[in-house]
C-alpha cells in the first residue's frame, strides 16, 4: 500500500470519526417569535406558546396540548411584551428557544 493511500484511509477515517463525534452532540435549536392575542394577558401568552410550539413541530405541540409536556424537546424559557389591545383584549409578543433533545 503506497504512502498516499494510507494518508488518504487515515484522513477519511478521522474525518468519518469527527463527523460522528459532531452529529451525536449537536441538538438543533431554534429561536422562535410569535405573536399571541386574548382576552387578558394569561390568554394571549398561551396563544403565544401555542404559535411557538406549532412552528417547531405539530407533534410537540399537540402533546403540549394534551399533557403540557414536548416529548422529544425542550421548551425554553419564554419572555413576552404584552399591551393593551384596542377593542381586543390583550395583544402579546413572545419568543423562545426551542430544542429538540
Amino acid at each position: 500500500m503506497s504512502q498516499l493511500t494510507r494518508i488518504t484511509i487515515a484522513a477519511l477515517a478521522a474525518a468519518a470519526l469527527a463527523a460522528g463525534t459532531m452529529t451525536a452532540e449537536a441538538k438543533q435549536c431554534w429561536r422562535k417569535t410569535a405573536e399571541g392575542t386574548g382576552g387578558d394577558a394569561a390568554s394571549a401568552k398561551f396563544q403565544v406558546d401555542e404559535a411557538l410550539l406549532q412552528s417547531v413541530d405539530w407533534g410537540a405541540w399537540a402533546a403540549w396540548m394534551a399533557s403540557g409536556t414536548t416529548p422529544g424537546y425542550s421548551f425554553g424559557k419564554r419572555s413576552y411584551n404584552c399591551k393593551s389591545g384596542s377593542g381586543l383584549g390583550v395583544t402579546c409578543r413572545g419568543s423562545s428557544t426551542i430544542c429538540k433533545i
